[in-house]
């Protein structure tokens, strides 16, 4: 079975009508909300079966005007952290906005693509349901030069494969960097902690961090160390040897090749959900929802406590444009951005 179905999802302060799109192929359901190209449910079955929601966020459009969790939400135009909120390109220096601790810029803050309405149209690839989302950012938006034309677009298939593509060009030269902030809980969105996900990444290199989560400009190697998750275990079994309260790191993809990628695969042991993860970004913010602390009204009224679920955050290095030997994160008008990330879910 293949269905798109729209319903109206609330309205912004600034009057701006909100919309959910659900796209359901074979046993699975997407829901997806205009407003930050969000991914606001998973549906998925277990391999008894029992079909649960495996993403977390919330019920209404309220909290997402004003989360600092990104549940589900395309994050740009730089995701992850960018020191200072300063930057350097051809000369010329920038200054975009401090959001985190006032210091840092995260996700591009409340000028980001993750607050913003974006325009949905829908579509189909061999029957299976798509949607398109698009927006265009000023030149000067929140800080960054340049305008800039997006889209990011969903499609579900059958098989379990949801494929997340990204397309943008500029005007003028801009950090650029974008990707799906979901939390999952293979279990079930409202069912605890992910600690005890069994979690393999072809990982083999990630970015020591200072303090601030800042990157430090060393890149070393996983090997010895809690962010060896090349063979794979329980996200739980090192986290307590992580500075703070767990998993907040770039870790880089093994394969350094262009195209498509398969680095990641995770095993929830009791509903046996896995999900598999492709890419063609070079690496992946590995994340443990270690900010949350059960003030979070999710779905159904759920409290979503630390570690209730995991981010595979594909991206280009955080603080790019400050090191000069980190990838290319730089979008010039003779480029076009285009990325796959392909989240595909199934059972054991």
């Amino acid at each position: 079975m293949m269905m798109v179905s729209k319903r109206p999802f609330g309205t912004t302060s600034a009057g701006e009508d909100v919309y959910l799109y659900t796209l359901i192929a074979g046993p699975y359901r997407a829901d997806v909300c205009t407003f930050g190209a969000t991914l606001q449910a998973f549906h998925a079955p277990d391999s008894h079966g029992a079909v649960n929601d495996v993403v977390l966020g919330y019920g209404s459009l309220e909290p997402y005007t004003h989360t600092t969790t990104y549940f589900g939400m395309t994050v740009g135009r730089f995701a992850n952290r960018i020191a200072k909120g300063r930057f350097c390109i051809d000369g010329a220096f920038y200054q975009v906005e401090t959001n985190d601790g006032g210091v840092n810029s995260l996700h591009s803050g409340r000028s980001g693509f993750s607050f913003r309405v974006w325009h949905a149209e829908t579509f189909e690839v061999s029957g299976m349901p798509g949607l398109m989302l698009s927006l265009h950012s000023p030149d000067g938006d929140g800080g960054f030069p340049g305008a800039v034309t997006v889209a990011a677009s969903y499609l579900l298939k059958d098989d379990g494969e949801l494929v997340i593509c990204y397309e943008a060009s500029a005007d003028k030269p801009t950090p650029f960097n974008m990707t799906n902030h979901s939390y999952f809980n293979l279990a079930g969105a409202a069912s605890g902690t992910i600690l005890e996900h069994e979690v393999g990444l072809s990982c083999d290199r990630y970015l020591p961090v200072d303090s601030a989560l800042i990157p430090t400009g060393e890149v070393l190697p996983v090997a010895g160390t809690p962010f060896d998750f090349m063979s794979s275990k329980p996200i739980g079994r090192d986290i307590g040897k992580i500075a703070g309260s767990g998993y907040d790191h770039c870790l880089i993809l093994a394969d350094e090749r262009s195209g498509l990628k398969e680095f990641a695969h995770i095993v929830e042991p009791v509903s046996g959900r896995t999900l598999s993860v492709k890419t063609t970004k070079p690496a992946v913010q590995f994340y443990t929802g270690n900010f949350l602390d059960g003030s979070e009204d999710g779905k159904g009224h759920v409290r979503y406590s630390r570690h209730a679920g995991f981010c595979l955050e594909t991206q280009f290095y955080p603080d790019g444009p400050n090191h000069a030997g980190f990838p290319d994160c730089i979008l010039r008008p003779e480029r076009t951005y285009r990325h796959t990330t392909i989240y595909t879910f199934g059972c054991k």
